[in-house]
């Protein structure tokens, strides 16, 4: 698929706040829609975010955040593996989930 897509990605609260973002953001991102697409996206449209969701050198993804298409976990999926279909069309987000750890 050529072009741009537009990509809805939903943060969770922290990250909502810190961007100073409200609700699901929009995002316009290059074919093919990867995790590394989406998060390049994400960090150059709100710098405040770049170092929160990866990494900022190794772009290796935060400890406790989760990644979500299609209510499955694409968390360990490589960060080049196209996301689905229906997260492409905007049909579907891509979740960025904070897990929550606890004993």
């Amino acid at each position: 698929m050529a072009g741009n897509q537009m990509i809805r990605v939903v943060l969770p609260f922290h990250l909502r706040n810190l961007a100073l973002v409200s609700g699901e953001v929009s995002l316009e991102v290059p074919a093919p829609v990867t995790q590394r697409a989406v998060l390049d996206a994400l960090e150059a449209r709100y710098p405040m975010l770049r170092g929160t969701i990866r990494d900022q050198v190794t772009k290796e993804r935060r400890a406790f955040l989760r990644f979500f298409a299609c209510e499955e976990d694409w968390t360990h999926q490589g960060a080049d593996v196209e996301l689905p279909e229906a997260v492409v069309a905007g049909r579907e987000p891509f979740v960025v989930l904070g897990a929550i750890a606890g004993g």
